[in-house]
């Protein structure tokens, strides 16, 4: 795991070489691969080899932390980085990880809201004054603020309506799951509904990117690392009592297959990604379970030397 860390830390290195925009770490526990239960010391290690790279999470199980803790060190971490930290925020839905800390499944709607709540006055001047639900909170005052006024941007992970319209009425970014009915459509009409331009936001989706000259010789390799990944997605979708967008076969979800050709190829099916579902921040995976680092980094140079030139316009 030392090694797997390391060559996560030097390619998050490459990728601020390179001009890419962000890295974006996942959240899981109790996986016998290790990644990712904790996601504050590879950002504090990223953030100390790299100067522009934005460091953020799709997502964090917010739950299952305690927001006062949370609001000190996403506010540590962005004093380190100078102001490059965001935070994405899941629910989460496996009701192992939430029993192993002490919560119930079923709190973590209100979990959630109430620990936006308590970031977002932690990181504004003046102690927090917070009564809910969950969470007493009355008469701290966190420090050090955030390098970021106000703290860093949050977005919020959304596979159903009722995600989808949190993230608008806290009004954050989406990170989307699901159809564009159930989490693109709802998610505007709240941010509207505020008095608020839906264009000034962003949205983002993994979708990952391998471009090469030769699929039939380079697909297999990336292949076997995805299919070792999903199924350990299936695994977390087997035992949560709820239904998602992503398992269901009756709906057509915005799409989160590879896209996989020549830079021609991936330019053309981004930008048709982009405009169709108006994605602003797309996601391509780092380093897939077992893959050479090395041959992920070249991978990654192609991305920024040969596709994203002709995105940015």
């Amino acid at each position: 795991m030392a090694d797997v860390y390391a060559a996560t830390v030097e390619q998050a290195a490459l990728a601020d070489r390179l001009g890419l925009d962000f890295v974006w770490f996942t959240e899981h526990h109790f996986i016998r691969d290790g990644y990712l239960p904790a996601f504050q010391p590879l950002a504090g290690a990223i953030a100390a080899v790299t100067s522009r790279i934005r460091i953020s999470n799709d997502i964090a199980l917010l739950p299952l932390y305690h927001p006062v803790r949370l609001a000190e060190e996403l506010a540590v971490l962005d004093q380190l980085s100078r102001g490059r930290m965001e935070f994405g925020i899941g629910m989460g839905y496996v009701p192992e990880e939430f029993a192993s800390f002490g919560h119930s499944v079923r709190n973590r709607v209100s979990l959630t809201e109430e620990a936006i709540e308590i970031l977002r006055q932690a990181w504004s001047d003046g102690p927090i004054d917070f009564v809910g639900k969950r969470y007493k909170v009355q008469g701290v005052e966190v420090f050090p603020k955030p390098y970021q006024p106000g703290g860093p941007p949050l977005w919020i992970a959304a596979m159903k309506e009722g995600g989808a319209r949190r993230a608008g009425r806290f009004g954050t970014h989406l990170l989307p799951q699901g159809t564009p009915e159930e989490v693109l459509h709802p998610w505007r009409e709240e941010l509207i509904s505020r008095g608020e331009n839906p264009d000034d936001y962003r949205v983002g989706i993994a979708r990952s990117v391998l471009v090469t000259d030769d699929p039939e010789r380079d697909w297999p390799i990336v292949r076997d690392a995805e299919r070792y990944r999903m199924g350990v997605y299936e695994h977390f979708f087997a035992v949560t009592p709820d239904e998602y967008t992503w398992n269901r076969r009756d709906v057509s979800p915005i799409p989160q297959t590879w896209i996989v050709g020549d830079a021609d190829h991936c330019v053309a099916e981004l930008r048709r990604f982009r405009e169709g579902y108006g994605i602003t921040d797309v996601a391509t995976a780092g380093l897939p379970p077992g893959l050479d680092p090395e041959f992920m980094g070249r991978n990654l140079e192609r991305i920024a030397t040969e596709v994203l030139p002709r995105l940015r316009d």
